[in-house]
């Protein structure tokens, strides 16, 4: 398994380190001048000229890039051009909000959608199955920026029984801190809960219709073995993918969700970066959002070495 791993992160350095031309690259293309958009349109050339000698925009862009890398590998990832402010201080305040708001969206969407796609399943094309189907179709249609607003009206402006905005950290307040992330979290959840839920419907028909789980019938197994012991487990491997890819959905809509709800994480953060044409904070964050998403698919391949014995690594490097 550590060998597995470790061939693994060994794949990932390439891949970073050719996303990270191109997020370069990419944020040399942004319209505007960040110089005249920090000092102002009637600014000087002589300001102008000094402002991008001490951010060193005036240097070369290959010496621009290897500063920058040299900056995110030490972890420092440099400062804001706009703000001065460190973006390593400033990132590990933010990231966590973020993280919290995914974590909590993809295990809401998770235990709503795996139970209800399983109840489903049990009886295809039934009253129950038609009602199921029906909610995870029409939770898929909503968006979640237009689900959070509606949130916000009924149980904030008219309701009074939550928050409508506003963000306070686990450690200073824990009561508080899922109060306000109780909406936020049921916008991004919603979504993710209906593919989900359509997915484990889909895979538990599929795992019900083979020869062992007839087997498993035939010799009495009562419906609870059945599911607990045969179904659930060979169902989940399409499933997991599924959460996996929707932990970095979920991840990317907060930048919507963020902006609904005033959450000060990195979306939020992003966003300003984007209006005043700060590229070290874009480049930051958009290299920290690529390693989470890739985290992710790691903990899900290592996921499926547990869940099915056909993809044992032995088996793979065989393939």
């Amino acid at each position: 398994m550590l060998r597995y791993i470790a061939k693994r992160l060994l794949l990932m350095i390439p891949v970073v380190i050719g996303m990270s031309v191109f997020v370069f690259a990419m944020m040399r293309l942004i319209p505007g001048d960040i110089a005249y958009v920090s000092l102002g349109a009637h600014a000087t050339e002589e300001a102008v000229e000094a402002y991008r000698h001490r951010t060193g925009l005036d240097q070369p862009l290959h010496v621009q890039y290897l500063r920058w890398v040299g900056d995110f590998m030490s972890g420092e990832f440099g400062v804001s051009l706009t703000t001065g402010v460190s973006i390593r201080e400033e990132m590990l305040r933010r990231l966590p909000v973020t993280l919290q708001l995914t974590a909590m969206a993809i295990i809401l969407a998770t235990l709503i959608g795996l139970p209800a796609g399983l109840i489903a399943a049990r009886r295809p094309n039934s009253k129950m199955d038609l009602a199921v189907s029906t909610l995870g179709l029409t939770g898929l249609s909503l968006p979640n920026f237009w689900l959070g607003t509606m949130l916000v009206l009924l149980f904030a402006v008219q309701r009074h029984i939550l928050p409508p905005s506003g963000f306070v950290r686990f450690t200073e307040n824990p009561v508080d801190n899922l109060r306000l992330l109780v909406l936020p979290t049921i916008s991004l959840a919603v979504v993710s809960a209906s593919v989900i839920l359509r997915m484990t419907r889909a895979s538990a028909i599929e795992v019900m219709r083979q020869d062992y789980v007839t087997t498993a019938q035939a010799k009495g197994a009562s419906d609870g073995v059945l599911m607990r012991r045969h179904i659930l487990k060979n169902s989940l491997i399409p499933v997991v993918t599924v959460i996996g890819m929707e932990a970095g959905y979920i991840f990317g809509a907060a930048f919507l969700i963020e902006a609904v709800f005033l959450i000060p994480g990195v979306a939020t953060w992003s966003l300003y970066a984007i209006q005043k044409r700060d590229y070290t904070v874009l480049q930051a964050t958009t290299m920290v959002v690529l390693i989470v998403f890739m985290s992710i698919n790691l903990a899900v391949d290592i996921l499926y070495t547990y869940l099915d014995p056909r993809l044992r690594l032995g088996g793979r490097e065989e393939g």
